[in-house]
Parts: structure tokens; sequence; C-alpha cells
């Protein structure tokens, strides 16, 4: 088979590393990849955005199955353009993908449906956004509606810093159009969780739970970012709090999109907050989540391809999805700086005799060597029994990779080890 994977971070290194473990599998190609998933695919300078591009590659190539993983070409409608010529593909539909490319459509759509989640007003003037943090309970959440790179989501710990964070958005264009209208919502307390779901528009099979780390600093402090770091199973998510999250969250959420005549065919991502009221949704994500994927899938024992394919063409009830026992934690090495201002084109050195898998986000091939291009530029992963030896093994491999003003956090998984002592 002949397979294309839109995307080039280190989310789609993990998929790519998983899918090629299909024997089926012929050629990979990775549009536009990067320095490190060149190792596993041929990858072709074609951005994730450029839909036309896209299609006319995969048309010329004879792709069997194609699977877009980033938000944006999502949003776009590359699956539906895809499709349009005869391609499967895993993913959602433009209609679909809406879920993550809106904030203000799906928390309309949880309000609509009793789907739980935090209290929110939105706002499309300025002027009255600001009238209404008068009032408004601190701390309090103010995210921009579209879509901004994981990082158009402010906690606000004071009104003036709420203040700030909507005229940021809304009049100086921080995220562009994605700030022009914004959720500001009600600020929840609790252990929170992603899990990501495959799902055929019908049945839904939650993928291992996982734990985020989104602000730069230690102790959870600074800017959020794209991801500093993963562990996965999230002590948190008990069996009993995962057949409640079935029951008034995974398959309510399922069963609306589909009553709106918008199925969801691909990976659902959920992110929950567990209150002391129970479980809510903070966000959802029309697709895999980065870097919450490079601790999930190394736990895959199933064939990720066939599971997508099953997605695809609704019967997913029919194939076993199972994950191994154990712990997987991943490290991000990023660029000193992330995620504001950071230098590029630092030569990276991975030493071939790792204990762990290092999958490559942000780099690139200069000259043969491999050299930094992106803010956050490695993760690095390790599988073992326990999530304290998962942990000790990656950061033993972070320890030995080089690259100028690297920087990383070095308490990833702490908060989940201590919850695994309570």
């Amino acid at each position: 088979m002949n397979i294309l994977v839109v995307g080039g971070g280190g989310r789609e290194h993990a998929i790519i590393k998983k899918i090629r473990e299909n024997r089926q599998v012929t050629s990979i190609w990775a549009l536009p990849g990067n320095g490190g998933i060149a190792a596993d695919a041929e990858c072709v300078d074609i951005k994730a955005t450029d839909i036309e591009g896209i299609v006319a590659f995969a048309a010329s190539h004879r792709v069997d199955y194609a699977v877009v993983a980033p938000d944006d070409p999502l949003v776009l409608g590359c699956v539906d353009a895809l499709e349009a010529r005869g391609i499967p593909c895993f993913g959602p539909r433009a209609n679909a993908a809406i879920i993550e490319g809106s904030k203000v459509f799906s928390k309309n759509l949880m309000k609509k449906y009793g789907i739980p989640t935090a209290a929110y007003e939105v706002f499309d003037e300025l002027d009255a956004a600001l009238a209404y943090l008068e009032n408004a309970p601190v701390p309090t959440v103010v995210k921009a509606d579209g879509l901004a790179l994981g990082k158009g989501v402010i906690i606000a710990q004071t009104r003036q810093e709420a203040r700030d964070a909507v005229i940021s958005m809304m009049r100086d264009g921080k995220f562009g159009k994605s700030g022009s209208r914004v959720v500001i919502e009600e600020f929840l307390t609790g252990p929170e969780v992603s899990v990501l779901s495959f799902t055929d528009g019908k049945t839904v099979v939650p993928m291992v739970s996982s734990m985020d780390h989104k602000r730069v600093g230690e102790g959870d402090t600074g800017l959020n970012t794209g991801g500093m770091g993963t562990v996965a199973p999230n002590p948190y998510y008990t069996d009993a709090v995962a057949a409640e999250c079935m029951e008034r969250i995974f398959l309510p959420t399922v069963r609306a999109m589909a009553a709106e005549g918008r199925p969801f065919k691909g990976c659902l991502y959920f992110g929950l907050m567990l209150t002391p009221d129970g479980p809510r949704v903070i966000e959802y994500n029309c697709r895999f989540g980065d870097p919450e994927t490079q601790v999930v899938l190394p736990l895959l024992e199933s064939d990720l391809l066939t599971v997508m394919q099953a997605a695809t063409e609704e019967r997913l009830g029919e194939v076993e999805v199972k994950f191994r026992p154990g712990c997987a934690a991943c490290v991000i090495m990023a660029s000193g700086g992330y995620p504001e201002h950071y230098a590029k084109g630092y030569e990276i050195s991975i030493p071939d005799d790792l204990d762990a898998q290092v999958y490559v986000a942000g780099a690139e091939r200069r000259d043969g060597k491999l050299v930094t291009s992106g803010g956050r530029v490695l993760g690095v992963t390790a599988v073992r029994d326990t999530l304290r030896e998962a942990l000790d093994a990656s950061y033993a491999a972070v320890r030995r990779i080089s690259f100028r003003d690297a920087y990383y956090r070095r308490d990833i998984g702490a908060r989940a080890l201590r919850a695994k002592e309570d």
C-alpha cells in the first residue's frame, strides 16, 4: 500500500513509525515531513495547508490511503478534497473538524446536548468583553475562537490579566482572525486528563489516557505551549471515571455531531478536567494530540493502519484495539526562548544507542546534518513497566542528546508520580 501522511511534526513522526509496522505498507510519503521524518518516510516539500498540492500529489502517486494529522488542513477540508478524488482518509471532514476549529461551536454544541463543560460567554465586540470582565470572577479563562497552535488559551489570574488577554486577541490581533471572537469561561479546578479516541461516527474506542504538561516552566509556570511533555496512562483516570466519561461525554459528543449532520470519523481528542463535581470538557481536538500521540501510540499493540481503515469504513466495532500494560513518558526538548523568540539552525547530536524513541518535531536536514528549525525540537519517549522507570529512561536519553540552547522541563511526570503514591 502507498500511504500519505499530511503534516511535519513529532505527532506525524510517531504516526509514521507506527504505520511502518504494517507489512502491507510499501511506501510512505510525508507532506511536508521534516529532517527526522525523512529517515522513515519520503518527505515532499508541499505544505500541509496546500490542499490543491496535496490532492494533486496523491492522485499522481496512486496513494491508497491518506492520514491527515494536523488541525489546519482538517479544518480547511483536506479530507473532503482527497475523498472527492477517491482517496480514502483517516480524519474528519471540514464540517466535523469545526469541533476544534471554532470554540464557540464546540461550547454551543455542549450546551445544546447537555455535555458537561465550564460556564461561558461569547463576545464579538471588544467593549462588551471588557465590560463583562468588570464583574467576572477571577481566575478566568480567555480563549480565542479559532486555531492558535495550542496557544490561544489564557488562564488569567487577575482581572487585569484577563483584560490584557482580550485586548491582545480582539484589538491587537495576536492570533489573527482566530482571536476576533473570544470565549470567556469559568475557571475549573482539578486534575487534567487527555483522552484520544478512535471513532467511526458511531463507535467510540478511547485510547490510553495521558497527562500533558502545557506550561513552559517547571511547576506548571509560565506561558502555555503546544506541550512540554506527557505521560501515559494518567493515574487520575480511573476505571470509574472512564465509565462516567463514556456515558456522559464521549458517546454523547459523537451522537451530537451525527445529529447535527456532522458525523465525526477519525481521532477525537477529549481534553478533560476532573472537577469536584465530575468530569468536564475543557476542549475538543479534531485530531491526534501533540505530544500525547508520542506516549499513546507506543503503547498500542494493535496495528494502527488497520484500526484507522476500520474507522474510515465505519466498522470500528469489528476490530480489536489493544494496548500493552506499562507506562510511557515523553520529554520535549525545545529551543531556548520557546514559546516566544528562539534561534534556529543549531546542529543536533543524537547517539545511535539510545534506549528510547526519538520523535523529531522541529528539525531539518542541512548539508547532511540534522539542525533545529522550530520551537519544540524533539520528543524523547521511553516505555517501561512503571512510570518511574519510563521517566528515568526518558531523562537518561535526554541527557545524552545535545544542541545549543536546548531546554526541557525536569519535572515531567512528577505530579503523576505523586498521584500514584497518594
